[in-house]
């Protein structure tokens, strides 16, 4: 066995979201940038590093095979793995910290982790939307990091978010998908316009709305979607005179054709498409369906369903940018409607 000593510079967080393999690469690169790992070190075996840091045997060979990819180990059949190289410099340490786990959320996960490239370490956490671990994760992570990449959406405590925030030196802070209002300084952002965005969406759409006479949008009364979607919405019905109406629970809501449907949350659509199919109406011809946010498997679903939404990969690729740039931008994502058989 190695001595304990390399151990107490290798950490494995059971609560970070970061993939168990990168948290033992970053460990190492920074045990290695703080000299406390020479080059020609001679690495603990695949075994050693699964039993010390009780994970699997896949874990640990990945670790190390993505430390080869990038040059700073080697190895040598039959006798293992050592350092080959400290000349390197990572000069960006990224805290990423979202809401919660999703299928968009991934998708602006990859996106972003692929622009930055491959020397930068990003220790990433998920709050689920509660204040006070969103709090707590803060405040245990006050190591020294680059940047602070942050999405902040609540279902209650937001009332406070903003002096969390401003805690944070805002040269390092990047705020993601949101602002919050009351965040002081130059900082830089990568955010949605929720009022503006579903309006000229809906706006968009305005032919096809043009054969039903209501929308109805689906918004459970413990979410932590802005206010401003409804706002927007609001507008487009006063705007050109549809029945509107907000729902906190489609499963007890009348459906009846000539109305369409905007949900926002995942499982509100295949509450609402049951139903439909249940009722024996047309998707499309009797009652309309639009989803927020696109994903995949909505290119398909019944021919497909009509999204609004975010263009998520670039919404990663431009945050990457931001912080690659060192540039203190607001930049406003685009926001696109997609048609398809639902509306």
């Amino acid at each position: 066995m190695k001595p304990l000593k390399f151990f107490d510079y290798i950490h494995v967080d059971e609560y970070s979201s970061t993939p168990k393999y990168l948290q033992l690469t970053n460990s190492i690169l920074s045990a290695i940038e703080a000299g406390k790992i020479q080059k020609d070190y001679l690495l603990p075996s695949i075994n050693e590093l699964s039993y010390e840091l009780e994970i699997s045997r896949d874990t640990a060979e990945k670790g190390y095979k993505y430390l080869k990819k990038i040059g700073v180990v080697g190895s040598v059949p039959g006798k293992g793995y050592y350092i080959i190289s400290t000349d390197f410099r990572r000069t960006l340490k990224i805290f990423l910290l979202f809401n919660k786990l999703s299928a968009h959320k991934k998708i602006i996960y990859d996106a972003f982790i692929k622009a930055l490239g491959d020397h930068v370490a990003v220790d990433f956490y998920i709050y689920n939307n509660d204040f006070n671990l969103f709090k707590k994760l803060l405040s245990n992570n006050k190591e020294e990091y680059s940047h602070y990449v942050i999405i902040p959406h609540f279902m209650e405590g937001h009332d406070h978010v903003h002096e969390v925030i401003n805690l944070i030196p805002k040269e390092k802070l990047v705020m993601l998908d949101k602002l919050v209002p009351g965040v002081s300084g130059e900082y830089a952002a990568v955010y949605e316009n929720f009022e503006n965005d579903i309006y000229n969406a809906l706006e968009q759409a305005r032919e096809q709305l043009s054969k039903y006479h209501t929308i109805k949008i689906i918004m459970p009364k413990r979410s932590y979607y802005p206010v401003e979607i409804l706002k927007g919405f609001y507008r487009f019905c006063q705007q050109y005179a549809f029945t509107s109406k907000v729902i906190n629970q489609i499963l007890t809501e009348e459906i009846g054709a000539g109305e369409v449907y905007i949900n926002l949350m995942e499982d509100d659509l295949v509450t609402l498409v049951e139903r439909i199919i249940n009722l024996k109406l047309k998707l499309g011809r009797d009652v309309g369906v639009i989803s927020y946010n696109e994903t995949p498997l909505k290119k398909i679903i019944l021919n497909g369903i009509t999204t609004i939404s975010t263009d998520f990969r670039e919404m990663g690729e431009m945050t990457a940018k931001l912080i690659l740039d060192n540039s203190k931008a607001h930049l406003e994502v685009p926001f696109h409607l997609t048609l398809r058989a639902s509306l």
